[in-house]
């Protein structure tokens, strides 16, 4: 290991590059603040010379710690890894590290979880968080902190605006002939389930479409095979699901009944992220979670940069994309 006195400091890689030692500093923090060809000459004597910054002091000296926390309710469903994968490299632009905590849908565990990093990072992004509106509160009051798919007033937030694909997706599906309809439900914490229950309400009301809704609280494959049973026993002939892991268990539970997709029952999801791959592929609402996350990385760190909070409401729009599990569109969209 290298011996402390040996290791290069910021006061040589100044000297090296011709600049001040503030000069280095804001390189590594805010390099937006200096000239690209100032950035150029201070990285490359830094890496001439083998100099790493020290972001533990820079946190002791500064409250800087050059990270920040995103949480998500489940890591394994498949819409959450393009948006982590968005943020991290957002914040890799930025020179931030993230810390991502699973709070396995448990409001107990999420804000455990906050607890534990706020020491750590200088902000938050919570993802279709499970908190009480009064917990969000109360934690942004501490920290920056940024929501994805949860819209509380006075808390800077990004919203992928599901409702619009989920409108389309009664359209088609009353174009097609349906008149009664199932939405099968999600988390009982969603922001997004409440919004898409709505959103099917909402239209089917326009279209004289009669709907039965089901509550389905684990979003998953098992849970979507269990619950298509009770979706047949309403005699309806078409589905729309919270999420394509629930529509997929839905597919493999009607194949083995024998009841063909979409000449006997239709189905939709919503999300997007397994809709091409399955058998029949799936009509789904599309996805916007990779934007969701580069935007709400972007505005947390102009938060972290300007130190002000500002409410803002990002809206992000959705649309129907139809497939096999429908039939083609049989009217104007």
């Amino acid at each position: 290991m290298t011996p402390r006195q040996n290791r290069p400091t910021i006061n040589q890689v100044a000297a090296a590059a011709g600049v001040t030692k503030s000069s280095v500093s804001r390189a590594f923090t805010r390099p937006e603040m200096l000239s690209e060809e100032t950035v150029r000459k201070i990285f490359a004597a830094a890496e001439q010379l083998g100099y790493v910054p020290n972001h533990t002091a820079r946190a002791l000296s500064t409250g800087r710690h050059g990270n920040i926390a995103l949480i998500v309710p489940d890591v394994a469903n498949p819409f959450f890894p393009p948006l982590i994968r968005a943020a991290q490299s957002e914040a890799d632009r930025s020179d931030y590290c993230v810390f991502l905590g699973n709070s396995d849908e448990n409001p107990q565990q999420e804000d455990k979880l906050i607890g534990r990093f706020a020491g750590q990072v200088e902000g938050f992004v919570l993802v279709s968080s499970r908190l009480s509106e009064e917990q969000i509160i109360e934690h942004a009051a501490r920290r920056p902190l940024v929501l994805v798919n949860r819209d509380v007033e006075g808390i800077p937030r990004i919203l992928i605006d599901s409702a619009t694909g989920v409108a389309e997706a009664v359209a088609h599906l009353a174009g097609l002939g349906h008149r009664k309809l199932v939405y099968v439900g999600g988390p009982h914490g969603s922001w997004s389930n409440k919004q898409r229950r709505s959103a099917v309400r909402r239209s089917a009301k326009e279209f004289g479409l009669e709907v039965t809704v089901i509550s389905n609280e684990f979003a998953a494959f098992e849970s979507g095979r269990k619950i298509t049973a009770s979706v047949l026993a309403t005699g309806a002939t078409a589905a729309i699901a919270f999420d394509d892991l629930t529509a997929q268990g839905m597919l493999a539970e009607l194949a083995d009944q024998g009841v063909a997709v979409p000449a006997d029952f239709a189905v939709v999801g919503c999300d997007d992220v397994l809709g091409a791959a399955t058998y029949p592929s799936l009509t789904t609402v599309s996805n916007r979670s990779v934007e969701a996350g580069k935007a709400a990385l972007n505005l947390l760190m102009d938060i972290l940069q300007n130190q002000a909070i500002r409410d803002v409401r990002y809206v992000l729009n959705t649309s129907l994309v139809i497939r096999k599990t429908t039939g083609p569109a049989l009217i104007a969209r």
